[in-house]
């Protein structure tokens, strides 16, 4: 039967019907919380008190977002953040990568003694105050290196871009030695540029914890040098200072007087949110090309 004259049964389009209502409504349920506070955050401070505000702002206002990009703190810690991610995924994807290509090597004897040896380290650490230890002991506390080189090798991303690297082709390699051809010459120019994709997908999910991450700032941050945007979100979350603050002020100066707790904290939560939601985009077709290869075989 040809495909034009191939008809759908009774069946098989009510569950079609049934199934696009299902994914509509899956869709609403995961945008609403979003568009919720996008319209709680742009909305007057005074007004969102009383509720009632759910996919569009009753009355709007931008004195919330002024406020926060008013702080020095705030844009200090916004810089430390994306400095964070760069510099903090950069590392270990290449670092990890590097560790990964050294465990699929099959010329290398220690290749199965390091791949234990790291799979161990996912099951067995030291704890947190033996850590906290080792880091004051090598003066990382307080710094910007604390942020990114603790985090340099991943076990578990390890694992995921050694597969990958297990499915190539060996003989890819061993012309490139043939030829002269080093390790590191072998990695950069043949093996990392085909693990693309997967390198992609770890970036994502790198990018994702370094942005996130408050508790490392909180712990070996104390000095409060080198807060990051999310500890800010937390310490205004929890404590709501900078409200506090104006209203101290209120004598002197109005000008943020009808602010509330509430709509600064949904602008703070987009101003987290959405930078990093919108890397998403630029990596979708790397995820969906190291889901989909190898998937096909002749």
């Amino acid at each position: 039967m040809e495909l034009r004259h191939y008809k759908k049964s009774l069946g098989s389009k009510i569950f079609d019907i049934f199934n696009i209502i299902f994914m509509i409504l899956l869709i609403i349920i995961m945008l609403y919380p979003f568009i919720n506070q996008l319209a709680i955050s742009f909305n007057d401070s005074t007004d969102a008190i009383k509720g009632g505000i759910y996919l569009w702002p009753r009355k709007v206002s931008f004195e919330s977002y002024k406020f926060i990009f008013s702080q020095k703190s705030m844009i200090k810690a916004t810089f430390i953040s994306i400095a964070r991610v760069v510099v903090g995924t950069a590392t270990s994807v290449i670092g990890t990568a590097l560790l990964a290509y050294v465990v699929t090597i099959k010329g290398f004897s220690g290749r199965q003694f390091m791949r234990r040896l790291f799979v161990i380290t996912m099951y067995l650490s030291g704890g947190l105050i033996p850590f906290y230890l080792l880091m004051l002991k090598l003066h990382l506390t307080n710094t910007f290196t604390i942020y990114w080189l603790p985090s340099i090798f991943s076990a578990y991303n390890m694992l995921i871009i050694a597969a990958y690297m297990q499915e190539i082709p060996n003989a890819l390699s061993e012309s490139a030695r043939i030829d002269g051809a080093g390790e590191l010459t072998i990695f950069w120019k043949i093996m990392f540029p085909i693990c693309i994709p997967v390198i992609a997908a770890i970036c994502v999910f790198n990018g994702v914890g370094h942005w996130n991450d408050w508790f490392t700032s909180v712990v070996y941050n104390p000095s409060g040098k080198w807060d990051t945007l999310q500890v800010y979100l937390r310490r205004v979350l929890l404590e709501t200072e900078a409200l506090e603050k104006i209203r101290d002020q209120q004598i002197a100066s109005t000008q943020y007087s009808s602010l509330t707790p509430k709509t600064v904290q949904a602008a703070i939560t987009m101003i987290v949110t959405v930078p990093i939601a919108m890397i998403y985009p630029f990596f979708q077709k790397y995820f969906i090309s190291g889901i989909t290869i190898g998937a096909v075989k002749e």
